[in-house]
């Protein structure tokens, strides 16, 4: 089947519409393994994996994408809203509803039109776009269905990459690594952290891309002692650091990497990063298929713990990556996590440790999953920069 198109510029998916096809037959071979009957799908970055659409007309009520084994997917969107799904969606089959008042009622009225009735309905209950007053409201309309939590399965499916999706995150890496390039380049007494973020819009532009907004932290001295701190009018001074976290989009995929700088010398910051290195390093030779998330995790903590500093990382090592940056429900290689690791899987770990006086500074490798162990994507060393 060819890519679903339009007449609007800008509009046609990024991927064939056999693509798509494939990401929901797999969805729906996990929902037989969960004995669900239907999914109802509601986080915005797995309606975009299944379907092509972004989601972000969901802002004011879910957008639910309703999956049934031998059905075609049906998106219960606002009617507002049509003009831009069709285009942008693979999904033909659409019903509207009228602003807040009509979701539940018309979502109930689709589902007992597939006959699920009394059936065993998954909800991503622990996603985010779904908010307890859907889901109750959902249940009023609903008193005889059996709603389930399905808030893993989209993301599990979605864990392991096609040549598609990794081709596109190594375009996408590629934009990242010309916004730090353009970060280290940029740095210089007096500079405002929004001046170097203006300065890495313009050359990825140049590049023919983007930046995924508004998910980029750029911080100079003492704002490094912030977390996920947005640029401000804050110049850096000599002898004071730097940390960028950003990421490249291509269709729809984020390639996120942390990377740290120093103006002149900053001794503290310095001791973090060559810390931050060691354990980075000990996550990356720890991934290969059949290790656990945990597994994962606990060889990035050995290392503080060798160095009598454990206390210095205060989160996980690192997270499944994708389509949108981050989703709840998606693996986590954190402490006593059970995933296996596969294949084409592909993660983010950013080790930022946080010093005794606050000072947060590290950085990071995005990598995908081989038979071997994992190919790291950047091609910006991780080392600490000297400007």
């Amino acid at each position: 089947m060819t890519t679903t198109s339009s007449m609007v510029p800008l509009t046609r998916l990024p991927f064939p519409d056999t693509e798509y096809e494939r990401r929901q037959q797999k969805v729906f071979a996990a929902m037989e393994r969960a004995n669900l009957d239907a999914l109802v799908v509601t986080a915005h970055g797995h309606l975009q994996y299944l379907s092509g659409y972004d989601g972000l007309g969901a802002y004011f009520m879910p957008f639910p994408l309703i999956l049934v084994a031998g059905q075609k997917p049906t998106f219960v969107i606002r009617e507002y809203e049509l003009s831009s799904v069709r285009p942008n969606s693979c999904v033909q089959e659409i019903v509207t509803y009228k602003d807040q008042e009509g979701f539940a009622p018309v979502c109930a009225d689709t589902i007992r039109r597939f006959g699920l009735n009394g059936r065993r309905i998954g909800l991503e209950l622990g996603c985010w776009n779904l908010a307890p007053a859907d889901v109750s409201a959902l249940q009023a309309n609903l008193p005889d269905a059996k709603f389930a939590d399905a808030t893993r399965l989209v993301a599990t499916v979605a864990a392991v990459k096609t040549e598609m999706e990794l081709e596109a995150m190594r375009l996408a890496m590629e934009l990242t690594d010309v916004a730090m390039r353009t970060f280290q380049q940029s740095l210089r007494e007096g500079i405002t952290e929004a001046e170097v973020v203006a300065n890495i819009d313009q050359e990825v532009e140049k590049a023919g891309g983007i930046i995924k907004k508004p998910s980029v932290t750029l911080l100079f001295g003492e704002r490094t002692k912030l977390s996920h701190g947005r640029a401000q009018q804050n110049r850096i001074n000599n002898n004071e650091p730097a940390f960028v976290e950003l990421a490249g989009l291509k269709n729809g995929y984020p390639c996120g990497l942390v990377r740290s700088a120093v103006l002149g010398r900053h001794a503290e910051t310095e001791i973090l990063h060559d810390l931050s290195i060691e354990v980075l390093e000990a996550v990356i030779s720890a991934i290969k298929p059949g290790a656990t998330a945990g597994e994962v995790d606990a060889a990035g903590r050995e290392v503080l713990k060798q160095h009598g500093r454990p206390d210095l990382l205060n989160h996980r090592v690192g997270y499944q990556t994708g389509i949108n940056w981050v989703e709840r429900g998606n693996i986590s290689l954190q402490p006593g996590a059970t995933d296996i690791l596969e294949p084409n899987m592909t993660f983010h770990m950013p080790i930022i440790l946080r010093g005794e006086s606050g000072y947060q500074f590290g950085t990071s490798e995005h990598v995908v999953v081989t038979e071997e162990g994992a190919e790291i994507l950047s091609r910006t060393p991780h080392t600490l920069y000297y400007a």
